[in-house]
């Protein structure tokens, strides 16, 4: 759906301020340049902040894609390793109007796996240069709310790699934080595993139905089964009761009762997880909100200045 994206800026005052932010709607694909070389970015919630790009546009590119060339970088999806190597390149980026201005100096990265088949490549707003990036889903309406969650990326140790991490907002889960992603793009909404037993305790859920292979990103595959919260988990106008699970990812979901077993409610001293060495590591429990909620949503703002992140949906009725 090349058609159906849409681009805006809104300047700051003068002529020759630089935007203050850039609005993406439709499919989010825009035109760019690496290197000289057209090519088709994404914008996209969920992707990480430095710009993703397919191995064939690398080739096409000219970049130094054997021999070790680049700083190489991993990235998880649920145990998948996806391997990337990253090189400075000129990366331009089409403005307001769909023009192709001056070459920046960026880092991007390629990988033999597309983070998303729409496009050569996809970027986060982490990578767009305005300080506002605005997704419109759709138009605006009555008896909307919008709430707003501080803004945190993954990194690691001393805050490094943080510039290669996707931006999450942080809601608060049995007195833990949890990373939440926005993805629209993928059509239902999943948790990880150990997000979905700290959901099931805290929300009285049970799961249910076969593991369906469920693609995440960079065309990964993971199996997901049905979580259904009988005390929806309330996300600012949104009321989460229904989810896909990745059953093995980052924890195990086996602990969560079973629907066809459960008669009675759920006793929160029966759902735990166990594990070598302690404490589990909850830092990536994570629940990506899908098109199946989103679509009640008009818009997903990341403010980079304020570190927040506003979420502006249609108020839901709780059960």
């Amino acid at each position: 759906m090349r058609g159906g994206l849409a681009i805006g800026a809104v300047l700051l005052a003068g002529a020759s301020a630089p935007p203050a932010e850039r609005v993406v709607s439709g499919d989010g694909v825009i035109d760019a340049s690496v290197n000289g070389t057209p090519a088709r970015l994404r914008i996209d919630p969920a992707a990480p902040g430095m710009p993703v790009i397919a191995r064939e546009l690398a080739i096409r590119t000219g970049l130094k894609i054997t021999g070790g060339w680049g700083i190489g970088i991993g990235y998880s999806v649920g145990g998948v390793a996806v391997m990337l190597r990253t090189q400075v390149v000129r990366l331009v980026m089409a403005d307001a109007g769909g023009r192709i201005g001056e070459a920046d100096k960026r880092r991007v990265g390629w990988t033999s796996r597309p983070f998303a088949q729409v496009a050569d490549g996809s970027a986060g707003p982490d990578a767009m240069p305005e300080p506002v990036v605005r997704f419109r889903l759709r138009k605006s309406v009555a008896g909307e709310r919008t709430i707003s969650f501080p803004a945190v990326r993954s990194s690691g140790p001393f805050g490094l790699f943080a510039h290669y991490s996707a931006t999450f907002a942080e809601i608060e889960v049995g007195g833990e934080p949890m990373r939440v992603r926005f993805d629209p793009y993928h059509a239902r909404t999943l948790a990880t595993a150990g997000a979905a037993v700290r959901l099931a305790r805290l929300h009285d859920g049970v799961i249910s139905g076969e593991a369906v292979p469920t693609e995440i990103f960079f065309g990964v595959e993971r199996p997901v089964r049905t979580l259904t919260l009988r005390r929806p988990l309330p996300l600012g106008p949104l009321a989460i009761a229904t989810l896909g699970v990745r059953t093995s990812d980052y924890g195990n979901a086996a602990v969560i009762r079973e629907a066809s077993a459960a008669v009675e409610p759920v006793d929160p001293d029966e759902i735990v997880v166990t594990g070598k060495g302690g404490k589990r590591d909850t830092r990536h429990d994570t629940l990506s909100l899908g098109a199946d909620y989103l679509s009640r949503c008009s818009e997903i703002l990341f403010d980079k200045p304020a570190r927040a992140i506003r979420l502006s949906c249609l108020q839901e009725e709780r059960p």
